[in-house]
């Protein structure tokens, strides 16, 4: 199997029989196998090859979010502290408890969503940042009561919002007290509008679900990464359901773009700056 190591000048192609987990990435679109340090360095997207450039961009959490965008990467989290109950003893495969907790020691986190402000280029932001690896990044009591708190903060402090999208959507185990936080967000930022303080959505990849129903859509600006699956349902679902063939790039951000349903795709290399140019647009 090729395996490719870029330099500062070129692409070298060497054969790697052995290869330390954890080291390498493979690009699930244009299947290049890259070093995890050159992606490190490069926001997490793939360049493909000379002849055949790709932009794929990788998953990345809050915790690289925040460093993208946060002048010198220092920012203030809030209500860190919050972690999900079992309102409902629910169980599936295992007990939504035990799921919890497996999940907090495998991720390093409390939730799916992290709360946090601080500068971006000199210019005062909220940032809410979901985590993929949380059990799918999905919309529970937490993430819910995050948005709230980081609304009032918001209000309270005249604060722009960012909030990032990466979710399957409502969380089952917590079942309608999920599909509550649709609604309970969606009427927090009337609030924010109401009192006129921008309100920036940015969707990654993917965003689905009763994320995508609720707050994710409901952006003063909509903006999403480049190839970022965007929808309700997802595609395969869809498909099933119509019994058709879907067009190519059916739910992807170009597509999404192209129906008016976004603003603007910002590539990730690009996201610190354009939101700085869009919070002094949005400022005057």
């Amino acid at each position: 199997m090729a395996w490719f190591k870029r330099d500062k000048q070129n692409i070298v192609t060497q054969e790697k029989k052995e290869v330390p987990d954890g080291l390498w990435l493979q690009c699930p679109t244009c299947k290049l196998t890259s070093d995890r340090k050159y992606l490190s360095e490069h926001y997490l997207v793939c360049p493909g090859t000379p002849n055949k450039p790709c932009q794929h961009h990788f998953r990345v959490g809050s915790a690289e979010y925040f460093s993208y965008l946060f002048d010198d990467n220092q920012f203030t989290e809030l209500n860190a502290e919050f972690i999900s109950s079992d309102p409902l003893h629910f169980v599936d495969t295992k007990a939504y408890t035990a799921r919890i907790i497996k999940t907090r020691v495998e991720t390093g986190l409390n939730d799916a969503m992290r709360t946090a402000y601080g500068t971006v280029n000199g210019l005062d932001l909220m940032v809410a940042c979901m985590d993929f690896s949380f059990i799918g990044g999905s919309m529970g009591i937490v993430v819910g009561e995050k948005i709230s708190k980081a609304i009032d903060h918001c209000i309270a402090t005249h604060t722009p919002l960012l909030i990032i999208s990466k979710s399957g959507g409502a969380r089952m185990m917590e079942a309608a007290f999920s599909l509550m936080q649709m609604a309970k967000s969606s009427a927090k930022l009337v609030l924010l509008a109401q009192a006129k303080i921008p309100y920036i959505s940015l969707m990654t990849d993917p965003t689905t679900g009763g994320v995508t129903a609720s707050y994710a859509m409901l952006g003063d600006l909509n903006i999403a990464e480049p190839q970022a699956l965007i929808g309700f349902a997802g595609p395969r679902v869809v498909k099933e359901t119509i019994k058709k063939e879907l067009p190519e790039g059916f739910q992807s951000a170009e597509s999404v773009l192209e129906t008016g349903f976004l603003d603007l795709i910002v590539p990730r290399k690009d996201l610190k700056q354009t939101l700085s140019t869009l919070l002094h647009q949005l400022k005057h």
